[in-house]
């Protein structure tokens, strides 16, 4: 039964942005201090002037300054979710690749998320900062689809996601470097792929409208593929769109084994029958400036024993080289 408290309207909250907040995004700053809030209704408080920074108006992508007074409207909650139960196995699973006072990379396994969502009770993030010891900052600085493995970067500063967040913008600062099973054999060498993505707006989610944006990939072949029905690439990612690699693969005709959005399903059966029981993607290098001292870092994540399996039965079958 509600209590007299949770049964009270909610009021206006005014939140001063603090140092670890500078330069965060109007909506991310309000998704993370609103929660239990839908997304679409705070993207209409924002659109409708209810969110105020300094008695101003502003837009989705303003970054907040230090000192700015954020005006948080009263708007209805769901009940705050209990946090989530989370074996602590599950670390085991998530080997670490690099880590030091600023930055934290792991090697993600497949069918984990990045972070929680819809149906979901928690993902890698939430994870994290319910398993490790507790740490007074840790935010993702990148994404991976839930069915993809591989190198994973989190900040452990807010002046290291910052420092990452421009290099993710800026292709000559950072390589994401993955490994990929095409359908068909490859042709040629090296090929620079660059077909616009279209990703739904935000706060506009169900109502179809789209923004085109740039989005450019080099695939490469692996294995020496003559006679065969798969290609075993490696994809490098210059721009960092959603669903990148599987939509360029799919848009040239040669899709990623498993895909279940963009793949073939014919292929997806033949790839099922040599012990393929995932989408075919691994992020297996990310080359990056440290966004604090400078250095160039490198961090690999094998290729999972699963995936090497799959190569190996195909080769035995003479279907890649």
């Amino acid at each position: 039964m509600p209590t007299a408290a949770s049964r009270q309207p909610p009021t206006v909250e005014i939140v001063t942005v603090d140092s670890e907040q500078v330069g965060q995004r109007l909506d991310n700053f309000l998704i993370k201090h609103m929660k239990g809030v839908p997304k679409t209704r705070l993207y209409r408080a924002l659109r409708g002037g209810e969110v105020r920074v300094n008695g101003a108006r502003k837009k989705v992508w303003y970054a907040l300054c230090h000192g700015d007074r954020v005006r948080l409207p009263p708007l209805r909650r769901a009940s705050p979710a209990a946090e989530p139960r989370v074996d602590a196995s599950l670390l085991e699973k998530i080997p670490v690749l690099f880590e030091d006072a600023h930055l934290l990379v792991v090697d993600k396994p497949a069918g984990l998320a990045a972070h929680g969502g819809t149906g979901l009770k928690y993902g890698l993030i939430e994870a994290l900062r319910t398993l490790r010891p507790p740490a007074a900052y840790l935010e993702l600085a990148h994404r991976l689809d839930r069915e993809t493995s591989g190198c994973l970067m989190l900040a452990k500063s807010r002046a290291a996601l910052l420092g990452l967040q421009v290099q993710f913008g800026a292709p000559h600062d950072l390589q994401k470097g993955y490994v990929a099973l095409l359908k068909g054999a490859w042709q040629g060498g090296a090929r620079e792929i660059t077909i616009p993505l279209a990703k739904p707006k935000a706060g506009n989610a169900g109502n179809g409208a789209a923004r085109v944006r740039q989005a450019r990939s080099i695939f490469s072949p692996i294995s020496s593929v003559g006679v065969g029905e798969c290609a075993f690439m490696a994809i490098e990612l210059l721009t960092g769109r959603m669903h990148q690699a599987r939509a360029h693969a799919a848009a040239i005709g040669q899709p990623i084994a498993g895909d279940w959005r963009y793949g073939d399903r014919q292929f997806n059966q033949l790839t099922k029958q040599v012990g393929l029981t995932r989408l075919f993607l691994h992020a297996e290098r990310l080359r990056f400036r440290h966004p604090i001292n400078g250095a160039c870092t490198e961090t690999y994540a094998p290729l999972p024993d699963t995936l090497a399996a799959v190569l190996d039965n195909l080769r035995a079958q003479k279907l890649v080289g």
